[in-house]
């Protein structure tokens, strides 16, 4: 029974992060970026985009690219903790605050979890009853030495649709 849950869950995660690819792929900002859903896993949704697509004219990640992968990483994880809990919803960053830590010389890797002061089953319960709700989310881009290169603190916001 449990091994059957997992499949289900995990066929579920699978088909959302299509769909996610989909309206990402919808944005042509975003597909000029090149930017691709790579996987989500304990609770951190991970998105990837070619530096080439990306680069300024230093040879290293331009940083509105940057600005854009970490935005979507977290509107992403949103997004899907929101279909996986079975909702219909718009989100959307209401703040941000970006720090560029160092240059980025290859592939983007933008990763977004929630803040570790942030709750999904408050965010998802508050969701369910008013329509709406915000939650906080980090998001970075993996530098040198397993330092971040690049962090996005932000809160995002999500309004039933209908």
């Amino acid at each position: 029974m449990l091994l059957v849950l997992s499949l289900m869950s995990a066929s579920c995660v699978s088909s959302s992060l299509l769909a996610l690819q989909q309206v990402l792929d919808s944005m042509p900002p975003v597909r000029a970026m090149q930017i691709r859903v790579r996987d989500y896993r304990d609770g951190c949704l991970r998105l990837a985009a070619p530096l080439a697509a990306n680069v300024n004219d230093k040879g290293n990640a331009f940083g509105g690219s940057l600005a854009s992968a970490l935005t979507l990483s977290g509107w992403a994880l949103v997004t899907l903790q929101l279909r996986l809990a079975g909702h219909d919803a718009e989100v959307y960053v209401a703040d941000s605050h970006l720090r560029y830590l160092s240059p980025v010389h290859e592939d983007l890797a933008a990763q977004a979890q929630a803040a570790p002061d942030a709750d999904w089953a408050t965010f998802l319960s508050t969701f369910a009853q008013r329509r709406k709700a915000r939650i906080a989310v980090v998001a970075t881009q993996p530098g040198v030495d397993g330092r971040p290169a690049a962090e996005l603190s932000g809160r995002f916001v999500a309004f039933a649709r209908g």
